[in-house]
């Protein structure tokens, strides 16, 4: 432990640009402890502070740069990529998507403060198309925020950070541990949740294979999407209805939308997420309300893309 806290007092910059970097790329390891630490050893030096605050600032910024062009380049299908390599990939890109799409770049102000949102919310606004120097501008404000509140928290609590450094240098390989085992903790928490929600919506799920056969063959079931309304306007499955669900929606909302009798070819649900959990969710609570035959999309969006098959836009199918 005492190796770590003597890396950071001799080589704090370094050490601070590469976690940011390295963070914001998308890695599970958190920065902000880092920065406050760094912080907490400039203490009343200012000037130190200062090249601090740029040189972290200058590692998000390359970092996020890197995923906006991704997700100009590339499109939707990066998001999925960010979440899978999130801890709570479930709700990723939807509660991102809902973020960005209410506050657009204003959103990235707070970003780097909610976790796993940084880097899919960068890639969202190459995504939706969101200029180049608008972006730079809000991410740039975003990071100095998210940096400088951790310097500043650092400097003006030098001494009671300083004080925990000496009891885990103290405590040595004990404290190192301590560390560990509370990250641990954390992640296996995250799992276990996220394990006990994909058993939960185990049921039935319907191909875009035959999806598509059901369309040419004139059997159409009602086909509901639960992106986001920006989401569903870049691009969505034929005739798909648009139902955006926030975080905690239920069903109810939406119900009056279908058919109150037994629908005849049934209702296929689809989202953009690992494991289709958002569409499956809304499928268990279609089937608690009485609708049978609601079975989600497997794949989702990208499944239907990846093999080939048109997707609309709503000037497109709309009147």
């Amino acid at each position: 432990m005492g190796f770590l806290v003597d890396l950071i007092r001799e080589y704090g910059l370094g050490v601070v640009f590469l976690n940011v970097l390295i963070e914001q790329l998308g890695a599970p390891i958190p920065a902000y402890p880092v920065l406050v630490v760094t912080g907490a050893v400039a203490g009343d030096d200012w000037q130190h502070g200062a090249r601090i605050v740029l040189l972290a600032v200058a590692a998000a910024l390359i970092a996020d740069l890197l995923w906006y062009q991704a997700g100009k380049s590339y499109g939707h299908r990066v998001l999925g990529r960010i979440c899978r390599i999130s801890l709570s990939p479930d709700a990723c890109i939807r509660q991102t998507e809902s973020l960005y799409g209410r506050w657009g770049p204003k959103s990235l102000l707070i970003a780097k403060f909610v976790p796993g949102f940084a880097s899919i919310a960068s890639a969202l606004a190459g995504v939706v198309g969101t200029p180049r120097s608008v972006f730079v501008l809000y991410d740039t404000l975003g990071a100095l925020i998210w940096v400088g509140s951790a310097v500043l928290l650092g400097s003006l609590f030098s001494t009671t950070v300083e004080d925990l450094l000496a009891v885990l240098t103290a405590l040595g390989q004990g404290g190192l541990v301590l560390l560990a085992v509370g990250l641990g903790v954390f992640i296996l928490r995250k799992w276990w949740q996220r394990q006990r929600t994909v058993r939960s919506l185990k049921m039935p799920r319907v191909s875009v294979q035959e999806l598509r056969g059901m369309q040419a063959q004139g059997a159409m079931p009602t086909v509901i999407d639960v992106r986001t309304s920006q989401a569903y306007s870049a691009g969505h499955i034929p005739g798909a209805q648009a139902w955006e669900l926030r975080p905690r929606d239920a069903a109810a909302p939406h119900a009056h939308l279908l058919p109150h009798e037994a629908h005849p070819h049934g209702v296929v649900i689809y989202c953009d997420c690992p494991a289709e959990i958002s569409a499956a969710r809304l499928a268990r609570q279609l089937q608690r309300a009485g609708f049978s035959n609601v079975r989600p999309l497997l794949g989702g969006l990208q499944a239907w893309q990846d093999a080939g098959f048109e997707v609309a836009k709503p000037s497109a199918d709309t009147p």
